[in-house]
């Protein structure tokens, strides 16, 4: 059983290193930081999660741990990818040529007038 747990955790290992490579392509390849801080985000998130479960298949003892750690970082990464984002927003860090739609510039036009719903 301990040789199955073994082979399936170096599995999701390596599916977790695959994403985390593509969230650092992501980095590089995106126009705006609003796309970077996005990709970077969805794609690490998911890549440390895949890492933590492959550690936890290959050294059940540590399982617990590594799910509260789990736990901690699907609150953490998108929220602090949300701050970013908006500091960026509100420092004026233009967009890429490529975005048409601004919805945060579009809610706070509508804050600022009254009509927020």
């Amino acid at each position: 059983m301990a040789g199955v747990l073994d082979l399936i955790g170096a599995l999701v290992l390596l599916a977790g290193a695959g994403f985390l490579f593509l969230g650092g392509l992501g980095l590089y390849r995106m126009p705006d930081i609003y796309n970077r801080i996005q990709a970077g985000t969805k794609a690490t998130t998911l890549g440390t999660l895949l890492l933590l479960l492959g550690a936890a298949l290959m050294a059940p003892g540590w399982a617990v741990k590594l799910l509260l750690i789990m736990l901690f970082l699907m609150f953490t990464n998108p929220l602090s990818s949300q701050v970013l984002a908006r500091a960026a927003h509100r420092a004026g860090v233009p967009t890429g040529a490529a975005t048409r739609h601004d919805q945060l510039a579009e809610d706070l036009a509508k804050s600022k007038r009254g009509n927020l719903s």
